[in-house]
């Protein structure tokens, strides 16, 4: 946790200040939380999206506001829709000894027997909600598909009993199936003329 954050108070207020920050390379945002009064602040704005693209939005990190350091977390980020920069941030101040609910990322492994067969793997779902000390976030956590046949699934039911932590995501949230191949009208056609 090397990482910290510059971060300055600001007024509340109109859109013109908010304007103002964001012109000047800042980005509005806000800190509440642990031993926190909810602050309006500011950040640097490339400060935060390089922090962000290195550690990604469950790192712990010291947000120094004036003369206080508070640990810290991201739990909101809100983007501009054309052009994707990041418009305002909300620190959430955290104790390092109580469990944080956070969304960590998923990612596949294997290749799944339903692909090598011809289906399609469908993620629908990209994250799943843990309770976990700040210390102990995973960067993503790993869901091995090489079992899944065509039109099976995983749930978070079929690995709540393997994991080594809290999930609070229900049972039915779907983390990968492999669906059947579509049928197009040339391939149709491909097997009528055989």
């Amino acid at each position: 946790m090397s990482i910290v954050l510059q971060a300055t108070k600001r007024e509340a207020g109109s859109r013109s200040i908010l304007r103002g920050i964001r012109e000047n390379g800042g980005v509005p945002a806000v800190v509440y939380g642990y031993n926190t009064v909810t602050t309006p602040i500011f950040v640097d704005a490339k400060k935060v999206s390089k922090m962000i693209v290195a550690n990604g939005l469950n790192n712990i990190f010291k947000l120094a506001v004036d003369e206080q350091n508070v640990n810290a977390v991201i739990s909101e980020v809100q983007r501009c829709a054309l052009k994707n920069t990041i418009t305002h941030v909300d620190f959430q101040a955290i104790n390092m000894s109580e469990d944080l609910e956070v969304d960590v990322p998923i990612v596949l492994a294997g290749e799944s027997i339903g692909v090598k067969a011809g289906g399609v793997i469908m993620q629908p779902n990209l994250s799943l909600r843990l309770k976990v000390k700040p210390t102990d976030i995973p960067e993503s956590i790993e869901i091995d598909i090489s079992h899944l046949a065509i039109g099976n699934s995983i749930a978070v039911g079929d690995i709540r009993e393997q994991a080594s932590f809290d999930i609070v995501t229900e049972d039915d949230y779907i983390l990968a199936t492999v669906m059947p191949p579509t049928v197009t009208e040339a391939t149709v056609e491909e097997e009528a003329v055989q």
